[in-house]
């Protein structure tokens, strides 16, 4: 069969840059960074207490007090950003089939704040069992895509990926393959997470998985620097509206790239740590390119995993340069988790997103805090350490790996 193209005609973003596409989008090219001390809770007594989160998010100015009241805030956010993209998108709901529209979501928790509350409330207790009502539905990750098709009308495709920080980019892979296919003509993908809590901070601290750079938490996230020392957790929420190509130019949409291929793979090494050669990310990305139908050569940009850990930064690169070979020197590769923190689940939307925006505009947003050189990183590779940098971007892939060993890589093209 001939596969149909696909390409993005919404953008939604809600990140700790920026409520909205356009001041995230400024958030990156200008070297911001979104950490700063937890407000959420009293950190005080926590090893990292400071973290990315959303800044002046009301969920009043969105919904209705008693609407609010029955999501929790990892739907709030998906909410928030598949309305921005749906506008930005320009779709008119009464002038598409409906039945070939669909959600396909992802976060990689789901309502942990729901399930903390709860639990600290019966912990708080007699031990009688008092419940709210809609603790369940509030917590379940699939159910930001349920309520994104109810709010819409969308009766084609809708579920959820959970594939930890891989998760909305399997989303997104997901939905390129049922347009692709043709089993749907626009798919309102991409991922939310809200895990800035007790349970969140501190879960992470006892993997020792996070920075504690509590004295200076805006340059804590230094990917490829010789002194990082783990990630900053974020929170927040990306959208993509994803749509068949003739489609999209029927109805006179926009168009800000094509997605061209999607690759998955698993490190099949250990639960938490990524495999020493990097063979799952080496993988991963020769097979989206497969997909695709490219070479490597052809690719001018790779948004990175790059959470600045110590040991997952040189695994990446080191696939880089195994699958790039001598054209890894003439990319440019940057971490845009530098500024966002890591927003796990949601992190391959707001990434695909920087990518679709590199694309579109020529501007390869900067890994930021880079103060001292790794001398396991080669120095020919260009890092985009600092600033921005202007290039033309024909084609970028967005990798994202997650605990599990699950592996998710996207190509994006320009059309």
């Amino acid at each position: 069969m001939v596969l149909k193209r696909v390409v993005i005609t919404g953008l939604g973003a809600l990140t700790p840059l920026g409520n909205n596409v356009n001041d995230y989008w400024n958030g990156l090219i200008n070297g911001i960074s979104g950490a700063a001390p937890i407000t959420r809770f009293d950190a005080t007594k926590f090893k990292t207490r400071f973290a990315c989160e959303v800044k002046g998010f009301d969920p009043l100015n969105f919904f209705d007090r008693k609407e609010a009241r029955k999501m929790d805030p990892f739907t709030h956010y998906a909410m928030v950003v598949a309305d921005e993209a749906m506008k930005d998108s320009g779709i008119d709901l009464t002038k598409i089939d409906v039945d070939r529209a669909g959600v396909i979501w992802g976060s990689g928790i789901g309502g942990l704040q729901t399930f903390q509350d709860e639990c600290f409330d019966f912990a708080k207790g007699d031990g009688t069992p008092r419940f709210n009502p809609f603790f369940i539905p509030k917590m379940i990750a699939d159910i930001a895509s349920g309520h994104i098709s109810i709010k819409y009308g969308l009766r084609g495709p809708n579920f959820t990926t959970v594939s930890a920080c891989a998760s909305s980019t399997n989303a997104l892979i997901d939905a390129f393959n049922y347009i692709r296919l043709n089993k749907a003509d626009i798919i309102v993908s991409g991922g939310s997470e809200a895990a800035v809590n007790e349970a969140g901070v501190g879960g992470f601290n006892a993997l020792q998985a996070l920075s504690t750079r509590n004295d200076s938490p805006q340059t804590a996230s230094r990917p490829f620097d010789l002194d990082r020392d783990g990630f900053v957790l974020g929170e927040g929420a990306g959208c993509l509206i994803l749509e068949e190509y003739e489609h999209a130019v029927k109805r006179g949409a926009k168009i800000y790239a094509e997605v061209v291929g999607g690759g998955m793979s698993a490190d099949a090494y250990h639960m938490t740590a990524p495999h020493p050669e990097g063979i799952g990310a080496y993988n991963v990305m020769k097979n989206a390119m497969s997909d695709a139908q490219m070479q490597f050569n052809e690719i001018d940009y790779v948004n990175v995993h790059g959470t600045s850990t110590p040991i997952g930064d040189p695994q990446e690169i080191k696939a880089i340069e195994k699958a790039f070979g001598e054209h890894a020197f003439n990319i440019n590769i940057s971490s845009t988790k530098s500024m966002t923190g890591h927003l796990l689940g949601a992190a391959g939307a707001i990434e695909a997103i920087a990518t679709t925006l590199a694309i579109k505009n020529n501007i390869i947003p900067p890994t930021i805090n880079h103060f001292t050189d790794d001398p396991v990183f080669d120095t020919r590779l260009n890092l985009t350490f600092n600033k921005a940098q202007h290039r033309e971007v024909k084609a970028a892939i967005s990798n994202t790996f997650g605990f599990g060993g699950h592996n998710a890589s996207v190509v994006l093209r320009k059309v």
